[in-house]
């Protein structure tokens, strides 16, 4: 670590499992710990570096990083925090999402362990063990409770529609009407328009060709001054013809024009113009009326929808209620378990009797089991610091037989504080338990839990900077003495410090 608060830099190696950390209040523990915890992105730390490697595989692949041996885990802050595995940068909420996994924290202000949901997947690993069908029996309940969970929304979204079904099935009822009543075809407005056009013209062509005919009449002498001209007329004669038949035929398209009243054609294009401004084009408010006409078959087979989702949504609640009952009866048989247990574990740490029970609750994603926890028959709200902070290592040493036993890296703050030296000490045996399984770092504040660690860390200032030293057998005697009496060491306290080595060697 690098230039963090009252720290410059600071390099440690750790050939041991139980690590302690002690030192004078304000010497820089718990900076040293932030700086760890930060590392992970478990906490905020303006640390300009921090790196850690650790020996272990945790399938980094799924996170687009590439494994390696060891890993190595680096934050660097300038303006932002930024971190790294393997060199490769990563966000910090996947990096937390990696660490979750083998990094297990305990402070006094987070009480996680205890709530509803971990209780009951703690509950659920016990039962595992003790019943391997039990596995199963989760994975079908979660199952059928998501099939179950997708029924009741598709339920409640039809019966709120249902709410509203008669005011959907008038309105688009009455869409369907304005779009029917006109009855419109793809190609209508545009014949409509190109007879409203010939309907203009008609007096003007019916003028025009009334005047151009009277050239039939003066036919006859322009053939006979042709003849007596010797000059071929053929030319002439097919020209009038061909003009013959266009004027026929104008004729005849004029009379079909006749027929048409002009009222009648203008109310229709002003029908199909206002469904073209309503929906873009003719084609569009086709497309509209046949998705109303599907829109409305729905609406009228509804009652049938619903009544086909009420039978499934009753069938899967019961199925889920099965399950959520023999989820209850492996949890009463594992809580025996459990607390059996815990109390193993609260007895070397001389706590008094703890009692789970279970109650019920609504049915949710979990069953319907609600753990109850209560230590010597007090709400664990009211229960003081240093009995929590016990309570909390009981716990994570039995959540360890059956749910952690693949260990990870477990970071203690303050963990015997507020506790008396035979407590500390109890605190340091379940500890050395769990050191088995973890890599654990601890913040000590008695010297009867620092004598139990492996390795021992002595954080203190010198000119005002932070420094971190590892004890030998010596340096572990003066500062456990220092513990015992405070800054003036006596007699006494080194031969107390000396006794309580000597109990672990």
């Amino acid at each position: 670590m690098k230039n963090h608060l009252s720290f410059r830099e600071v390099t440690l190696t750790f050939d041991s499992n139980f690590i302690v950390f002690t030192g004078p209040s304000g010497a820089g523990k718990s900076i040293l710990m932030e700086a760890m915890l930060a590392l992970f992105g478990l906490k905020e730390c303006d640390a300009a570096h921090v790196e850690a490697t650790l020996d272990a595989k945790l399938d980094l692949s799924a996170y687009g990083i590439e494994e390696d041996d060891p890993n190595i885990f680096r934050l660097t802050k300038g303006k932002a925090a930024r971190f790294f595995i393997n060199n490769q940068q990563i966000s910090r909420k996947n990096i937390r999402e990696i660490s979750k996994n083998f990094i297990h924290y305990l402070s006094l202000r987070e009480m996680d362990e205890f709530e509803n949901e971990n209780l009951l997947q703690l509950l659920d690993a016990v039962a595992s063990k003790k019943m391997p069908e039990h596995t199963e029996l989760l994975q079908a309940f979660h199952e059928s409770y998501h099939r179950f969970k997708e029924v009741e929304k598709a339920l409640t979204q039809l019966r709120e529609e249902e709410q509203k079904i008669e005011e959907l099935k008038e309105f688009t009822a009455f869409e369907i009407e304005k779009i029917e009543k006109i009855s419109p075809s793809p190609d209508e407005y545009e014949k409509l328009m190109e007879q409203k056009k010939a309907l203009s013209k008609k007096e003007k062509i019916e003028a025009s060709i009334e005047a151009a005919s009277q050239i039939f009449q003066i036919t006859p002498k322009v053939s006979e001054a042709l003849q007596l001209l010797e000059e071929e007329s053929t030319f002439f004669d097919d020209t009038i013809t061909r003009l013959e038949a266009i004027f026929e035929s104008a004729h005849e398209k004029l009379s079909e024009l006749e027929e048409i009243d002009i009222e009648t054609l203008l109310d229709r294009i002003e029908q199909l113009s206002a469904l073209k401004r309503k929906h873009g084009s003719i084609e569009a408010a086709l497309e509209y009326l046949d998705e109303k006409r599907k829109e409305l078959a729905r609406y009228e087979n509804l009652s049938f929808e619903k009544e086909e989702l009420e039978k499934r949504y009753e069938e899967l609640h019961e199925t889920v209620r099965q399950y959520a009952q023999q989820l209850t009866r492996n949890r009463t048989e594992a809580i025996k378990t459990l607390q059996a247990r815990v109390e193993h574990y609260l007895n070397l740490l001389y706590l008094e009797k703890i009692t789970f029970t279970l109650a019920q609750k609504p049915l949710g994603e979990q069953g319907s089991d609600l753990v109850e926890v209560h230590l010597k028959k007090t709400d664990l709200k009211k229960i003081s610091a240093g009995e929590m902070n016990r309570l909390r290592l009981a716990m994570l040493a039995a959540e360890n037989e059956f749910v952690r036993s693949r260990g990870g890296v477990l970071i203690l703050d303050e963990i015997d504080a507020n506790v008396s030296g035979k407590e500390s000490t109890s605190i340091a045996t379940v500890l050395r338990t769990l050191s088995q399984n973890y890599q654990i770092f601890a913040i000590s504040h008695q010297p009867q839990l620092s004598s139990e660690a492996d390795m021992h860390f002595l954080v203190y200032k010198e000119n005002g900077e932070s420094r971190v030293e590892a004890l030998d057998t010596e340096g572990r005697i003066k500062e456990l003495s220092r513990m015992i009496s405070a800054e003036e060491i006596t007699e006494e306290a080194i031969s107390f410090a000396k006794s309580l080595l000597a109990r672990k060697a």
